[in-house]
């Protein structure tokens, strides 16, 4: 999914700490709603961290921690780092 060698941390086009806005964070929880919610289903996941470039690769040094609500996941937190490194779900 990620690979955390050679980003180009500094480029425009990546999310800095002051560039997440009300419409990033939307975006992020849309498609971690959407195509990651089911995957931390079939893994039993009750609660973590995770590496925002599921939603795009200026999102990559973005984490979001995460929990279980009864049968659903909600968004704790948002967190800016820039050594975060995404895990692939798809196992």
């Amino acid at each position: 999914m990620s690979d955390c060698q050679g980003m180009d941390k500094g480029k425009p086009g990546f999310a800095s700490p002051q560039e997440l806005g009300d419409e990033d964070k939307g975006l992020i929880q849309e498609v971690f709603y959407r195509e990651i919610v089911p995957k931390l289903v079939r893994l039993h996941a009750r609660n973590g961290v995770l590496s925002c470039d599921f939603a795009g690769p200026q999102f990559r040094a973005w984490q979001i921690q995460f929990r279980s609500r009864g049968a659903d996941f909600e968004i704790v937190d948002f967190e800016y780092d820039e050594d975060g490194c995404g895990i692939d779900l798809d196992l």
